[in-house]
């Protein structure tokens, strides 16, 4: 055993209670969600690139996202089901491997088909570092789920709003191949995957394992009032997906053609829009620990209804400010949604986390696809206006059962 592999154990393990907030973990998990989602990003923020290369139709870009969003998608439920029953320490580091295997084949890719392929090895990546990470941090976070899934969310969202600034600084002045100079984050984050795998190898070797008792045990809910509350989760990803997969993929086309603004202007504002969407990430966890995650859901996705309707017909700054508005507001809602979901179903943290990542995926690459078509056979300018519509069906998480159990406050230890 090396002598950093020594330290990080001295510095991360320590007793094992469940009081105890492991967040030199938490921290690395963040960053190779960071690493991971940064280079998932520059997908969409090469496509003005790649239209122009190739020729695209907007149907075709919206079938590259729908393509690396369903093979993210489809697989994440089974990886996690898998991570919940047998628990592979050193699975991300290998799903890392896809994601080199996929930068390197976009890099070099001539051809819609070549892309096609790309973007799937990408997302089977994806796949397997989410659900399994996700149970990293569960595990790490001492019982500060809300904050354990922020702190990790956060480095994803981190990661995606660095993507479009690095396709402006390398991608868009160098071309299509400079994609491959990524692949070293890859390896960065294929190293750091294989000293969480370490601690979480260690720490599953002493942990008791959880049983997988129904969730009814745990929130006091009966099994018809769970389906019920999963499916306005479900309808609630719909809504904030549907609408960032509106903004991530098309926002730069849409400053574009109605302000005329460069391409490289254009990533600089959807860096604005993802950079706020990271900094609103790290309030909805902590907040939905303190007060609830059903009011973090209600405010996060109904209260940015009113900005995400006046974007449309706001000028360019305006617009850009409604953007970063919007970003912040929004991107609360996903960490306690996810924490929500595993509190209805505990002991299955990880089929649970696949299912919500999947859905993000699956739908913001459905609704990459449909917004795609949509500005083929209207407009740009149009499909802003109709998706701004979504952020309304936030009024339903007024039927979602309250379930938080918070507790008096108590003094924690921390792992530092």
């Amino acid at each position: 055993m090396d002598t950093a592999t020594e330290t990080l154990k001295a510095r991360c393990t320590g007793p094992r209670t469940d009081g105890q907030t492991v967040y030199p973990i938490l921290f690395m998990v963040s960053a190779a969600h960071l690493l991971n989602d940064m280079m998932q990003s520059v997908i969409p923020a090469v496509y003005p690139l790649l239209k122009e290369n190739f020729g695209f139709s907007f149907t075709q870009i919206g079938v590259i996202t729908l393509v690396f969003q369903m093979t993210s998608s489809l697989l994440q439920p089974l990886m996690g089901r898998c991570a919940d029953l047998h628990p592979r320490p050193y699975s991300l580091a290998t799903g890392m491997c896809f994601t080199l295997a996929g930068l390197l084949t976009l890099a070099a890719a001539g051809g819609f088909l070549p892309i096609l392929l790309a973007v799937a090895l990408i997302g089977w990546g994806s796949s397997v570092f989410h659900p399994e990470s996700s149970r990293v941090a569960q595990l790490a976070s001492g019982g500060r789920k809300g904050l354990a899934q922020s702190i990790f969310q956060v480095g994803g969202n981190a990661g995606s709003a660095t993507g479009p600034l690095l396709a402006a600084l390398i991608v868009i002045p160098f071309g299509q191949r400079a994609i491959g100079w990524l692949a070293l984050a890859a390896l960065l984050a294929i190293g750091l995957l294989k000293r969480i795998g370490d601690w979480y190898k260690e720490r599953l070797s002493v942990a008791p394992r959880h049983t997988t008792a129904g969730a009814g045990e745990s929130c006091g809910l009966s099994e018809g009032k769970i389906r019920t509350a999963m499916f306005i989760l479900t309808v609630l990803v719909f809504s904030k997906y549907f609408y960032i997969a509106c903004m991530t993929n098309y926002f730069t086309f849409f400053l574009m053609d109605k302000f005329a603004v460069s391409v490289q202007d254009a990533q600089y504002c959807l860096f604005g829009f993802l950079a706020a969407s990271a900094a609103g990430t790290v309030i909805g966890g902590p907040l939905g620990d303190r007060f609830g995650r059903k009011y973090v859901i209600w405010g996060s996705i109904l209260g940015a209804a009113p900005f995400a309707l006046m974007l449309p017909y706001a000028n360019l700054p305006g617009t850009v400010v409604l953007a970063v508005v919007i970003g912040l507001v929004i991107s609360s809602a996903f960490s306690a949604i996810l924490v929500y979901a595993t509190d209805l179903m505990p002991g299955k943290v990880g089929m649970v986390s696949g299912i919500f990542f999947g859905l993000m995926f699956g739908l913001g690459g459905i609704g990459s696809a449909f917004f795609g078509w949509l500005a083929d056979r209207t407009s740009i300018e149009f499909i802003f206006q109709v998706s701004t519509l979504l952020p309304l069906l936030g009024i339903v998480t007024g039927f979602l059962p309250n379930i938080d159990g918070r507790r008096p406050a108590k003094k924690r230890k921390h792992v530092i």
